[in-house]
């Protein structure tokens, strides 16, 4: 008889529910797809032209050049500004020609962060801004 209860505890204790851990594993599951964060990143439109043939500019429609120098000075149409006078200068030249764009023009050397606050400073003036790089 003995034996028989030995048996018997043994039996019930080798049977494992897996309920308990089904439920944590589904509960984490849903966890980290909730988490997840699935937003898309914006980034820079850059479309370069490879056609060598120069248009002649129209001076009625003459475009607003940002020049961003390595030593992190910002040139709006040969006028010295910083990163905060962009827009008041952008809005100023835009209400004199409305068919204006901005062409921000980076030395290659210059700080990338200081052309993305440029860039946004500009577009935040209302005006479609492009970047121009010049082939050396």
């Amino acid at each position: 008889m003995r034996l028989y209860d030995i048996a018997a505890r043994v039996e019930e204790t080798a049977d494992l529910d897996m309920t308990p851990l089904l439920d944590v594993v589904f509960i984490m599951l849903i966890f980290f797809i909730v988490t997840a964060s699935f937003v898309t990143e914006s980034g820079l439109d850059v479309s370069s032209s490879e056609s060598d043939q120069h248009t002649p500019v129209d001076p009625s429609k003459r475009s607003i050049m940002i020049r961003i120098e390595e030593s992190g000075r910002i040139w709006v149409n040969e006028t010295m500004t910083d990163v905060d006078g962009v827009k008041p200068n952008v809005k100023r030249l835009s209400a004199q020609n409305p068919q204006a764009k901005v062409l921000i023009r980076p030395e290659p050397r210059s700080k990338t962060d200081l052309m993305i606050r440029v860039l946004d400073q500009s577009t935040a003036a209302g005006v479609k801004a492009s970047l121009v790089t010049v082939k050396r």
